[in-house]
């Protein structure tokens, strides 16, 4: 694997909301130096922009489908421009 620098946009359905996934999200990615935000979507779906190697981005979403309570039946990922000068990873509300 390469350790290019890469941004995902994730949409996550399933049982996402409610369960602690925003919380373990930002866990595993402050875990992996990965950065980001999140957040909770009003169709019931996460949204998470992930920015890191395709490893730490592969390594916390493992991390977030081992969460109990959460069960990820639908993932939606595609790459988007990289945010240059990104630091931290943040619950969307938060940031703006």
């Amino acid at each position: 694997m390469s350790d290019e620098i890469i941004r995902k946009r994730l949409v996550f359905s399933g049982i996402v909301q409610g369960v602690g996934f925003r919380w373990r999200a930002r866990r595993a990615a402050e875990a992996v130096g990965a950065t980001g935000w999140v957040r909770n979507d009003l169709r019931g779906t996460v949204t998470m922009e992930l920015q890191g190697t395709e490893r730490q981005i592969e390594a916390v979403i493992a991390a977030i489908e081992r969460g109990s309570y959460i069960r990820v039946e639908g993932l939606d990922a595609r790459r988007i421009p990289v945010e240059k000068n990104e630091s931290g990873f943040f619950f969307a509300d938060e940031r703006w």
